[in-house]
């Protein structure tokens, strides 16, 4: 009866320590998705960021060609009735 139950606390023992192992192994991929997603996280500010300075670059130069368009003679309308009298 001893024997028995001795061999049922190492079956347990066995269970347990299987049970730890696989828990640990979940922490750790808990812990390496954590860092995964801080490390995406912190990259996708740096983008929006990026995507800020970019649009506001692409105003500024839409503005500096509108202007320049403007100022030329070669992209002023012209009255072409006028022309063929």
């Amino acid at each position: 009866m001893w024997s028995l139950w001795s061999q049922f606390t190492k079956n347990c023992d066995v269970e347990n320590q299987v049970e730890l192992e696989e828990k640990g192994r979940l922490v750790t991929q808990v812990l390496e998705l954590q860092h995964t997603l801080e490390d995406l996280s912190a990259r996708v500010d740096g983008v929006k960021e990026e995507n800020l300075k970019l649009k506001s670059e692409n105003q500024v130069l839409g503005q500096y060609i509108e202007n320049l368009m403007s100022a030329s003679s070669v992209f002023q309308t012209t009255d072409v009735k006028g022309k063929r009298k």
